[in-house]
């Protein structure tokens, strides 16, 4: 019996992309093939997605004639309910073995296993998920060790299966691993970590795929059973680079971009003042976020990277304008650190070349860092070096520890590594945008919004 294998990670809601994912489906699937998923197809930085509460991604892969998907971090990331909603109205399964409530209860929906039958080989599908570490509770979710999850899903479907393909969305490492350690699993889709293989590599006689990220191209891994034997005939991943566009697809995400406009353009609330953005400047919207930061999480400092934001707000504050001008599903995090790393990081940040420096990262969905923001902090500088930092009118000191109110990415030391030397780190469920949602409507905020934390010497002497 043969086996084909169409599989896709790490899409993160580049539909431009998918567009030409699905014609090359479309292209090489027969009456053989399966389409698979490994996790993270559903972004919601996207409008579509934020607008229908995740369905028009089940529209798209419905589309794509998928089979299955694992459920990747960023499945979660809009919460448990859009989670539960997606999973079940989908008539495409969402798999995890090691994802609950953080009741330990089950999430509507999703399967921890399934069995698939195509031309009378039975295959089990079973997929891990991510997990979130200290994200888990404000996540609303309970992590099980996916190693044990995934034996007992071989386990409990014993005899009632001919091959096993894992859906992973751990790592490519992670799944070396397990690839090793379980012997039942004959096929792994790899995903979680973006790592692109030119073909499938054979570990422990399991095949395993990794097709890149954001649809830039697809994974093809074609195989035969024989005698309970399982052999890799042939297997590539293909580029969507210069791959026509699907008419169909375009046509759902018109629709569904369309609906989700017109959700989420209601104003939530007008505007005194308007919220300018600039990257390398002081700006206001970037010192509300930093302010809102220090108010939020009680600290002595707030502080942001301008990067954060894509644009500024004007007139009235929307859910729309928000998803497009702050897309990072970045947490609120308070740490730790001492004077002589915050003054490193301001004093870099007086460099335009470091704030327009690409500022990729984790969770990060902007273009450059940007120049950092801080709120309890007056700084004096020459426009190249800095000459004193005060903390609500006492000098920053070196060597003693402040609490910062900020961002997970910038508390990983993303865009500003120095930063990375702080402890006792705490995280929030809300995103950066819900601070811009929430101080925004705060008159007094915006105000304040105004005033600079950033002073040239010469201005102040002037």
């Amino acid at each position: 019996m043969r086996l084909k294998i169409i599989h896709t990670n790490d899409v993160h809601s580049n539909f431009e992309n998918y567009k030409k994912v699905v014609t090359l489906i479309n292209q090489h699937k027969d009456e053989n093939t399966i389409v698979l998923d490994g996790g993270d197809f559903a972004d919601f930085k996207s409008i579509e997605l934020q607008g229908t509460k995740g369905m028009a991604a089940i529209e798209l892969l419905e589309a794509g004639s998928y089979d299955a998907i694992t459920i990747g971090n960023n499945e979660m990331f809009n919460g448990i309910d859009t989670l539960e909603n997606m999973a079940s109205n989908s008539p495409i399964p969402f798999i995890s073995n090691n994802l609950y409530k953080k009741d330990r209860s089950h999430i509507s929906g999703v399967k921890s296993s399934i069995i698939l039958e195509k031309n009378r080989l039975r295959i089990l599908l079973t997929g891990s998920s991510p997990d979130m570490g200290v994200f888990n509770e404000g996540l609303g979710i309970y992590m099980t060790d996916y190693t044990n999850a995934i034996k007992e899903e071989i386990t409990n479907n014993e005899g009632n299966y001919d091959i096993c393909i894992l859906l992973s969305h751990v790592g490519t490492f992670a799944d070396e691993l397990l690839a090793k350690e379980i012997k039942e699993i004959d096929i792994i889709v790899s995903a979680h970590d973006h790592k692109l293989f030119e073909q499938a590599q054979v570990i422990n006689k399991t095949f395993m795929n990794s097709a890149g990220n954001y649809g830039e191209h697809i994974g093809i891994m074609e195989i035969e059973i024989d005698g309970g034997t399982v052999h890799l005939l042939h297997s590539q991943t293909i580029s969507t680079k210069d791959i026509q566009e699907s008419e169909q697809i375009d046509s759902i995400l018109r629709l569904n971009k369309e609906r989700a406009v017109k959700v989420l353009s209601e104003p939530l609330y007008s505007l005194e003042h308007s919220l300018w953005h600039d990257v390398v400047e002081e700006n206001p919207i970037s010192n509300l976020i930093a302010d809102g930061l220090k108010d939020m999480l009680g600290t002595e400092i707030g502080l942001i990277n301008s990067g954060i934001c894509n644009a500024g707000i004007f007139h009235e504050m929307t859910e729309k304008k928000l998803i497009e001008i702050c897309p990072s599903p970045l947490n609120p995090t308070s740490f730790e650190i001492q004077g002589k790393y915050l003054k490193e990081a301001l004093e870099q940040s007086l460099d335009s070349q470091v704030c327009l420096a690409d500022g990729r990262g984790p969770g990060f969905r902007g273009r450059f860092v940007g120049r950092l923001h801080a709120s309890g902090l007056q700084i004096e500088h020459d426009g190249e070096q800095i000459h004193s930092i005060y903390v609500n009118d006492e000098i920053l000191e070196d060597d003693k520890w402040y609490l910062v109110g900020s961002s997970d990415y910038l508390q990983r030391g993303s865009g500003y590594p120095c930063l990375a030397n702080n402890r006792n780190e705490k995280y929030l469920a809300e995103e950066i945008k819900d601070v811009l949602r929430l101080y925004g409507e705060k008159l007094d905020f915006c105000e304040e919004s105004f005033s600079h934390k950033w002073k040239e010497v010469s201005k102040i002497r002037g």
